[in-house]
């Protein structure tokens, strides 16, 4: 018998949003900023007029290379997942997706990223196998070292620096300090993100700065490296010629990360969800807004 367009819909629809679930998809708004940013300061710098097409195929590659990082670390950390309270109930554990699904999205997530680097230009199609090196690679770095979160923060760095790439056709330093603050804000928040794992990884060998050196520590680690971001983000202003708009909004960046760090505390864990996802996706958001604002409005 065969099955209605409706229920074909249906089942297409219940489909997607079990991947969309699954890896976070919502949150690709924690990348998608700073690659923006990257073309527009890529634009400021050399006078390169962006076209439509590099502003799509930018926002193409970025969301394909984000869709295969989660759905890799997805398929990496499945046995831990299931073995942690916290995340059990994610799809793979619970068997709502099979490893080989997971392994195909990712397959189809990378050539899709690989693609849309092609019809950039020849410098971001020879560099994206090494953009798409770290953003996989991270998963594994938990299994070895404390310093995973900055694993992290430098797989997020690649998308300031692929921005100006896409625009300029060259590597240049002034993005590298771009991405470094990018790097420095995505560990400190990731810091945080991990204290409510701090006893199970401990007990389970998985390799985080609050397991090694407990809760008080991380978080100081957390606030130097958002203290570390904001410098990072201000010194571009004393590279570029920016309006007035640039400083006040990094200088409210910083308050939203001060802010993180007043509701989430050693002993009070409650509001990490809100302080990861919520004042985080803000201060990328509110961060692109700055750029813009700094660039356009002199």
């Amino acid at each position: 018998m065969t099955a209605s367009p409706v229920a074909v819909l249906w089942s297409l629809g219940r489909s997607v949003v079990v991947f969309g679930r699954m890896i976070r998809f919502s949150h690709s708004i924690f990348a998608l900023p700073f690659a923006l940013a990257g073309v527009i300061f890529a634009y400021r710098w050399s006078g390169v007029p962006v076209r439509g097409a590099t502003w799509f195929w930018v926002a193409v590659a970025m969301v394909g290379a984000r869709t295969a990082a989660m759905a890799f670390n997805r398929l990496a950390d499945r046995h831990l997942d299931a073995a942690n309270p916290r995340t059990a109930n994610r799809e793979l554990p619970r068997g709502v997706i099979g490893p080989a699904t997971v392994a195909g999205l990712t397959l189809v997530a990378s050539a899709v990223f690989l693609l849309a680097a092609r019809m950039l230009n020849p410098l971001c199609f020879a560099l994206a196998p090494v953009a798409l090196a770290i953003v996989l690679g991270y998963s594994y770095t938990k299994r070895f070292t404390w310093a995973c979160h900055f694993f992290l923060g430098l797989s997020l760095a690649v998308a300031p620096v692929g921005g100006w790439v896409a625009v300029t056709g060259r590597l240049d330093p002034l993005p590298f300090l771009l991405a470094f603050g990018v790097l420095a804000w995505s560990a400190g928040m990731d810091i945080i993100y991990a204290l409510q794992d701090e006893t199970f990884d401990r007990d389970h060998g998985v390799h985080s700065l609050p397991g090694r050196f407990g809760r008080r520590a991380a978080l100081r680690v957390a606030a130097i490296s958002h203290g570390a971001a904001v410098v990072a983000l201000l010194a571009l202003a004393t590279r570029m010629s920016l309006s007035i708009w640039y400083p006040l909004g990094v200088g409210l960046g910083a308050l939203l990360l001060l802010y993180q760090h007043r509701v989430v505390g050693p002993g009070d864990l409650r509001r990490i969800s809100f302080a990861f996802f919520d004042l985080n996706g803000l201060f990328s958001v509110l961060y692109l807004g700055t750029v813009a604002a700094g660039v356009y409005l002199r």
